[in-house]
């Protein structure tokens, strides 16, 4: 009994020595801590244009090339970048992840626009090659925006210009149409990409009650681009609640606004079209 009882003692002894050292050696063990309530602001204090050049292909801090391809891309496109100071409009912006990861080994694209909008394969006389089924096109991943033509490109991101403002004081979980900077009825470069063989469709398929998050393909070939130029945009109330596009991509980081709009970033590819079927 007294052997429990000193056994007791001598741990309760080394407990309180290991607490007094402790504080001894300058670690208390509770400290009053003052928590201060801090909102991240989601201004920019800069247009989205300077926002875009300054994480761009001269970024104002060294090794911050976030929107490198996007910046080349429109440049590619000759793109005047004057349309990112405008007011009353909303801008999506493509994170380099958006438009390209490249495999380790291959440093051929994995993900984003260029691998899911591969480019046609061309014989030497400048002929789509057919795929073994004679029916789809050989295709491989873009590795520069000079694989597709400027107007294809220039057409995609005038599509993530949106007129008007949408944002989280206005988004809602159901699909706000909107127009974007491109016009209606322009039409992917034949033979140049798959994506002149996206069937698009200006309203959602009849009787469907979901979202159609379908991507399909026409081996005669279709617009690509959304026959009205129009976008739909919602707010998903799931992790860091997204705002989506097209029912098909979340974004990568919404709700930054700059002083002439919101801007709303993407790290997948932006499909440039709301309705994909076939009648």
């Amino acid at each position: 009994m007294n052997n429990a009882k000193n056994i007791r003692n001598g741990l309760m002894l080394l407990l309180g020595l290991a607490f007094s050292s402790c504080s001894i050696g300058g670690l208390d063990l509770q400290k009053d801590y003052k928590y201060e309530k801090k909102e991240l602001d989601p201004r920019l204090y800069k247009s989205a244009r300077q926002y875009l050049e300054d994480r761009g292909t001269s970024p104002l801090k060294a090794g911050d090339t976030v929107f490198k391809y996007m910046k080349l891309g429109l440049d590619y496109a000759g793109i005047d970048l004057g349309e990112y100071e405008k007011s009353g409009r909303t801008f999506i912006f493509l994170h380099n992840d958006a438009i390209r990861v490249l495999d380790d080994k291959t440093k051929i694209p994995k993900s984003g626009m260029w691998f899911d909008i591969p480019v046609i394969m061309k014989d030497v006389n400048g002929q789509p090659i057919k795929d073994v089924d004679g029916i789809k096109y050989k295709t491989r991943p873009a590795t520069k925006w000079s694989d597709y033509s400027k107007e294809t490109v220039k057409n995609y991101f005038l599509y993530l210009i949106i007129q008007g403002e949408y944002g989280f004081d206005n988004a809602v979980t159901t699909n706000t149409t909107m127009q974007t900077l491109l016009p209606p009825n322009r039409v992917a470069a034949k033979d140049e990409s798959l994506l002149s063989y996206i069937v698009t469709k200006a309203q959602p398929k009849p009787g469907s009650m979901a979202a159609s998050r379908a991507i399909l393909w026409d081996a005669v070939g279709s617009p690509g681009f959304d026959p009205e130029g129009k976008i739909n945009m919602k707010i998903t109330y799931t992790d860091g609640t997204p705002l989506v596009i097209n029912d098909l991509v979340p974004d990568r980081s919404a709700g930054q606004i700059a002083t002439n709009g919101p801007v709303h970033v993407f790290g997948a590819t932006v499909w440039p079209f709301r309705y994909s079927y076939f009648d």
